[in-house]
């Protein structure tokens, strides 16, 4: 049985040049029921007007991820980190004992849609650091794709947690399962389009919390991009 957390139910923020959707609680928006899921602490999506973004700020102690979904992001950060990211990338902050970054458009004329996830670490005050990788649609293509695990594999970035992150893309007549292990939690989290999970219609924005055991199946995509968070079997992030 699925947990749903449908796209249409979640906060939104409204800021001109930023429309920003929020999975979980975040900044204005405060639900006690949506307070994250074992310790996936934030999901953001969001939309940035042309040339803006969000300015530099600090952060510590959090795992942060952007997925760009349309257009491209630039970001910049206190380690002299200077990089462009675009759909296909995945990028890894690991905010540790401090950092300061920011994280722009670099387009003058088009949009930029890209989530933003928040993982609570297993350590604290550790080294800042920066990862980045592309993985091409291929490698993703009816199939799971493992993007972030806590040991760095081949086109798989390392994370300070016991979580597994991955990404698939499903259209047409492109199948998949997906095995969920016991004694883990899982967070299903539709990215765009649309895909069949064992008989139910997920949208995009749409997510399931999965607490057993059991086999996904995905078919009947359109256009769909799909992120599963493999997670430990705790209810809420231990900050």
């Amino acid at each position: 049985m699925f947990d749903m957390r449908l796209a249409k139910d979640r906060g939104t923020a409204q800021h001109g040049w930023l429309h920003s959707q929020h999975s979980f609680s975040f900044a204005n928006y405060w639900d006690p029921k949506q307070v994250g899921f074992s310790d996936l602490l934030v999901i953001n999506d969001d939309t940035v007007s042309p040339s803006k973004g969000f300015g530099t700020h600090p952060h510590q102690n959090m795992e942060i991820i952007s997925y760009v979904l349309e257009g491209a992001l630039a970001h910049k950060d206190s380690m002299g980190t200077g990089s462009i990211i675009v759909p296909g990338d995945i990028q890894l902050m690991s905010a540790g004992s401090g950092v300061a970054h920011s994280e722009f458009n670099h387009s003058a004329t088009t949009n930029v849609h890209f989530l933003q996830i928040w993982i609570v670490p297993n350590q604290v005050n550790s080294t800042p650091s920066y990862q980045q990788l592309h993985i091409a649609d291929e490698d993703k293509r009816g199939k799971f794709h493992l993007m972030i695990a806590p040991n760095a594999a081949d086109k798989t970035l390392s994370i300070k947690q016991d979580i597994n992150i991955y990404s698939g893309l499903f259209d047409g007549a492109e199948q998949a399962n997906f095995v969920i292990t016991e004694h883990r939690y899982v967070y299903v989290h539709v990215a765009k389009g649309s895909v069949d999970i064992n008989g139910q219609i997920f949208h995009a924005g749409d997510a399931a919390r999965i607490r057993s055991a059991q086999n996904l199946h995905f078919s009947q995509g359109q256009n769909a991009d799909v992120l599963i968070f493999d997670l430990r079997p705790n209810e809420l992030p231990q900050m």
